[in-house]
């Protein structure tokens, strides 16, 4: 698997806020990684896992929702040849579930179920594009849930 720093060092940040519970700490080493890859700028490989990664962190939905979106845009600007040069095994059509279910998370919090409805139905049409693993099983049961708390409210 080629090496990637600047993807190790997110995922550094990734397992700070997961597994130690250091929300605070991940969003601010996201922040420096933010600044050194030149923001929106960057490139969109690291605009995208880093932008994905920083709307987790967030503590208000507004800006969970900035982030989500910037992720989004930069994934729009990938291939899936950027994506095996990373060693990323998967293609570029299998980050839009996810992304599209976070966007409906965002939409939902902040009241707009119209909205995270549209997103939820994006999350579901590329929902194919998902193989049979964890991440694929991550994504089905986010798209569960988030479908159930939206028809709750």
């Amino acid at each position: 698997m080629p090496y990637d720093a600047t993807l190790l060092r997110i995922n550094e940040g990734v397992r700070l806020h997961h597994a130690q519970g250091r929300r605070e700490a991940a969003r601010e080493l996201f922040a420096r990684i933010w600044d050194e890859i030149g923001g929106e700028r960057g490139d969109p490989l690291h605009v995208s896992v880093l932008a994905h990664a920083m709307a987790d962190v967030q503590d208000d939905a507004r800006q969970e929702l900035v982030w989500d979106e910037r992720a989004l845009a930069a994934t729009d600007l990938l291939t899936d040849a950027r994506l095996a040069e990373a060693g990323v095994p998967m293609p570029v059509a299998a980050l839009y579930p996810s992304l599209h279910l976070n966007l409906a998370e965002c939409h939902r919090k902040l009241g707009d179920p119209a909205r995270a409805s549209e997103w939820l139905d994006r999350a579901r049409a590329g929902i194919g594009a998902l193989g049979e693993d964890d991440y694929g099983r991550l994504i089905r049961d986010g798209l569960e849930r988030v479908t159930r708390e939206l028809s709750d409210s």
